[in-house]
């Protein structure tokens, strides 16, 4: 895969401030909220997210005016990291690079369940990250498909639907997440 520009990293890119403090802050609010989002799903308090990311909540408010603005930043932030994290494996041998973009895939869901809760799906930014979701990950399955590592009875939707149903739910901790998602890739991997 060679680096493109995926539709969502225009979106992020347009969002994120120019100047360095600015920046600074608009980056530390995102992370402060995915944390938040991530505890508290959809009710984490906005007064809470400025605090964690050490600003004030007029700063948060410039960068983001609505709630709906923070949870639509939080998600395409979130997908353009996934359509990196694709261009980053892409040199893995292909059953690798499929099952580590998984990985990667698996995390991103706890922040899509808080997002679709305050959204309900509705928003325009859906579709474009979906695309671009796509467009990044979609590769590396067609990849491991080629080189007999994947079945071909399904596609990048199946597979993407099994991950998120296996995934999204509530574990222990990450092991036993990464336990259970390396269970059920087991029933995508062919013979070895």
């Amino acid at each position: 895969m060679t680096a493109q520009p995926f539709p969502v990293s225009e979106i992020v890119a347009a969002q994120r401030p120019h100047r360095k403090d600015a920046a600074r802050n608009y980056d530390a609010l995102l992370a402060a909220a995915r944390e938040a989002f991530a505890e508290h799903g959809a009710d984490a308090s906005l007064e809470d997210v400025a605090r964690r990311a050490g600003v004030g909540i007029g700063t948060l408010y410039r960068n983001f005016p609505t709630r709906r603005a923070l949870f639509e930043s939080v998600y395409a932030d979130e997908v353009n990291s996934l359509c990196q994290a694709a261009l980053d494996v892409a040199d893995q041998e292909p059953w690798e690079a499929l099952t580590s973009w998984l990985g990667r895939f698996s995390g991103y869901m706890v922040t899509k369940q808080a997002v679709r809760q305050a959204l309900e799906n509705d928003s325009e930014i859906f579709g474009t990250c979906r695309e671009s979701m796509f467009s990044a990950g979609g590769p590396l399955f067609e990849r491991a498909q080629k080189a007999g590592l994947a079945r071909t009875d399904m596609d990048f939707g199946d597979l993407l639907r099994l991950v998120a149903g296996v995934t999204g739910t509530t574990f222990v901790d990450d092991a036993q997440r990464d336990r259970v998602l390396a269970i059920a890739l087991d029933g995508v991997r062919t013979n070895r």
